[in-house]
């Protein structure tokens, strides 16, 4: 019982490495940018606010827990903007390896058991195939876009986004999962680019 709580507690702890990783989405209030823990956490509570827009086949339990984990293997690679320059690495073979490989570290610190069952989890929401996936990534998407709108465009003043590149980078994928949602907020956001 000691060995699996000394793993566990050390996964813990080094889960709170994510707090130190910042993103380039400021809070809504625009005072700062947002850390990778509480993009996570205020995921988790999108997806319970949200459930009534998860189609029928979505466990919102599910999708909880992938949106609590997704973005971990950032205290290894960092955060890579969808509208950086650098954006076009944000879905590249190297972050694609980079992320794999923290995966395999951190969940690593896991017991056996959870370390499989975590890991496949994060799998599953990188694939973005099941009806759980592709729930959790449309809100990931969308935290995203009322953040910039309630901090009066943060990034996408920030890297010069056009609305064309909001639709195809971002809409996309919020309207795949959650086409209610894409709707409301494309119309929240269409304003903002004149």
């Amino acid at each position: 019982m000691s060995d699996r709580l000394e793993a566990q507690f050390a996964f813990l702890n080094e889960a709170d490495r994510l707090k130190q990783v910042l993103r380039a989405t400021t809070l809504v209030d625009g005072s700062r940018p947002e850390n990778s823990g509480e993009h996570s956490w205020h995921l988790a509570l999108y997806a319970l606010v949200l459930s009534d827009h998860a189609g029928p086949a979505v466990s919102i339990d599910r999708v909880i827990r992938m949106l609590l984990i997704h973005d971990l293997v950032e205290i290894d690679v960092g955060d890579v903007p969808i509208h950086s320059a650098n954006g076009a690495a944000h879905a590249s073979v190297e972050t694609m390896a980079a992320e794999a490989r923290a995966a395999e570290r951190i969940f690593g610190l896991l017991p056996n058991d959870l370390a499989r069952d975590l890991r496949a989890l994060w799998e599953e929401f990188e694939a973005a195939e099941t009806p759980d996936a592709v729930f959790a990534k449309s809100l990931d998407r969308a935290q995203p876009v009322m953040a910039n709108l309630m901090s009066g465009g943060g990034t996408w003043a920030t890297y010069d986004v056009t609305f064309d590149q909001l639709e195809s980078r971002v809409g996309v994928k919020i309207a795949k999962g959650a086409p209610g949602v894409w709707s409301w907020v494309r119309e929240k956001a269409r304003p903002w680019f004149g």
